[in-house]
């Protein structure tokens, strides 16, 4: 019987991001953000060793503390701006046979930035490649967002040109939905031979299989980290075990004139959100800024009355201080969550 080639999942993690600082460590969802590819190559049935390649002693602590491999710091000169992936993967590949011995057939890239792809998504992109031994590599794509054959290039002259050609004429006139379906790569999970980045000096080699994902979620600035962090709630992708803080006024309840809080008046769609993730078995705390400024004890008559509202959850605190903006790193809007309730999730 012939045994499985042996998979080795690398994820490189310098310190220098300069879009967003630290980006590879950055908390997202309770955990730096390496870590989520970390625990998912752990999770993969296809891979057997996991090793995070970075030139930071901080981000390889965090890497081990998270189940994974840091045999040997990079060389700063291959964590800068432009250093490639071909350099690091080769570093980890030479530096593994020439201190272990150590010689994967296949190497899984996840790239720390994109955290909500699944084991499932590493195992499927592996076998795909298994599957067809004349494939040197396994790239994930989805569609589009934009279809290229509406851009355009622009000459000195300052004339348009298509960027591509297509047998109707005037394509950038036609109805997308009339053109070419396109895919652009989504940076989630990439799959290759070894021989191919060691032997032929490539990242992909000639022959490209496409793993198709619905969606993209690579991090490389805010706007693309507020973006994944809202997708996961739109798209239900909530575990049942997390932690949920609350404000009470403003989000549960009504805001009232003179914090006269006898006169509040529930949000039934937030109450019946809060319910659900309650039973989902996610826990659930309230937090209140209520007698903040005036000193009155409000516990026993909230208590009450979100008893009477039919309110689930776990912990009542208090003492919360009273701002006009919150900011934290693990925010969710309001109409997030209620956009997620409206899916049915």
């Amino acid at each position: 019987m012939t045994s499985a080639p042996e998979v080795l999942a690398l994820v490189p993690a310098r310190s220098g991001s300069k879009s967003l600082p630290h980006n590879n460590v950055r908390a997202f969802r309770g955990k730096p953000l390496l870590a989520h590819s970390v625990l998912q190559a752990l999770d993969a049935e296809t891979v057997q060793r996991v090793v995070v390649s970075t030139d930071s002693p901080e981000y390889a602590e965090i890497a081990r503390a998270h189940g994974a491999e840091v045999p040997f710091l990079r060389p700063s000169e291959l964590a800068g701006d432009l250093s490639t992936d071909l350099e690091v993967f080769q570093h980890a590949l030479r530096w593994l046979a020439e201190h272990e011995g150590y010689r994967p057939a296949i190497c899984v890239h996840l790239r720390p930035t994109y955290p909500t792809r699944t084991a499932a998504d590493i195992d499927a992109s592996v076998r795909l490649l298994l599957a067809h031994p004349d494939a040197d590599s396994v790239r994930s794509v989805a569609p589009a967002p934009l279809t290229p054959y509406k851009m355009w290039r622009m000459g000195e002259d300052g004339f348009l040109r298509p960027l591509l050609e297509h047998d109707a004429p005037e394509p950038f006139n036609l109805p997308r939905q009339a053109l070419p379906l396109v895919y652009a790569q989504n940076a989630a999970v990439d799959v290759v031979r070894a021989e191919v980045v060691l032997e032929r000096g490539s990242m992909t080699g000639t022959r490209i299989l496409g793993y198709v994902m619905p969606d993209f979620h690579d991090i490389d600035d805010w706007h693309d980290f507020e973006r994944a962090q809202g997708d996961l709630v739109r798209e239900g992708r909530l575990p049942a075990d997390a932690t949920f803080v609350f404000d009470l006024d403003g989000v549960i309840a009504r805001l009232v004139p003179d914090n006269d809080y006898r006169r509040a008046e529930p949000e039934p769609e937030m109450i019946s959100m809060v319910n659900r993730l309650h039973a989902a078995g996610n826990r659930i705390v309230v937090h209140s800024a209520r007698g903040t400024v005036t000193g009155i004890d409000w516990r026993d008559f909230t208590v009450e009355q979100l008893r009477g509202w039919g309110l689930r959850y776990h912990e009542l605190r208090f003492g919360k201080p009273a701002g006009d903006f919150y900011v934290d790193d693990r925010n969710l809007s309001i109409g997030t969550l209620l956009s997620w309730q409206a899916r049915g999730r």
